[in-house]
C-alpha cells in the first residue's frame, strides 16, 4: 500500500488569517511544520496537499501570487529536507457550486487520480469541519488538529476523530505507531 497523507494548507501547515493569505510576504510555516513534512518524506510517505483558495474568485489575490505562495513552501521545505508531492486547490467561491470545494470530495478525488489509488483510511489533516467532511466522503481518516481554526471547529464535530495540537503532533504519533 501507498505511503499517501493529505494535509490542508492554512492552518495545518501554516498560520492562517480570516482575511486570507494573500502574498508569499503573508505567507508564515507553523512551528515544526515544515520539519515534520520532512519526517514523514523520510519515512517513504508521499505528502499532498488539498485546500481550499477561494481568494482566487474573490479577487483578493490572483493565480500568481498563489504560485508564489506555493513556490516559497517549497523552498522553505526543501531547506529542511523536505517536499511536498502535489498541491491540489480550488479556486472557486462558495457560490460557484463546483464540485472541488470542500466539503466536497473534489480535490481528494484528483489526488486519487493523480496516484491512480483509492484514499481509503489513509490519512487527511485539517484544521475545519469541511476539511474533516471531503477526507470521510472518499474513505480517509481525518484527523484535525488545533492549529488555525481547530480550536472553533471542536465543537463542531458529529463524529469521533482524532485530535492533536498540530502538525508534528501527528507526525509523531503516526510515526510511532507505525
Amino acid at each position: 500500500m501507498k505511503k499517501i497523507i493529505i494535509l490542508d494548507r492554512d492552518g495545518v501547515i501554516n498560520y492562517d488569517s480570516d482575511d486570507f493569505i494573500k502574498s508569499a510576504d503573508e505567507w508564515q510555516p507553523l512551528p515544526g511544520s515544515l520539519e515534520a513534512i520532512a519526517r514523514l518524506n523520510h519515512a517513504g510517505y508521499q505528502v499532498f496537499v488539498a485546500s481550499n483558495q477561494s481568494g482566487i474568485a474573490r479577487g483578493l489575490f490572483t493565480l500568481d501570487d498563489l504560485n508564489q505562495i506555493h513556490s516559497k513552501l517549497h523552498q522553505q521545505l526543501a531547506q529542511v529536507n523536505g517536499k511536498i508531492e502535489a498541491i491540489f486547490f480550488c479556486p472557486h467561491g462558495p457560490k460557484d457550486n463546483c464540485l472541488c470545494r470542500k466539503p466536497l470530495p473534489g480535490l481528494f478525488h484528483q489526488i486519487a487520480s493523480y496516484v491512480d489509488s483509492t484514499l481509503i483510511d489513509l490519512v487527511a489533516v485539517g484544521d475545519s469541519l469541511r476539511d474533516l467532511q471531503a477526507a470521510n466522503a472518499v474513505g480517509a481518516k481525518p484527523i484535525l488538529v488545533l492549529t488555525g481554526k481547530g480550536k472553533r471547529t471542536i465543537n463542531q464535530l458529529t463524529d469521533k476523530v482524532a485530535i492533536y495540537d498540530d502538525l508534528a503532533a501527528v507526525v509523531e504519533n503516526l510515526l510511532t505507531d507505525n
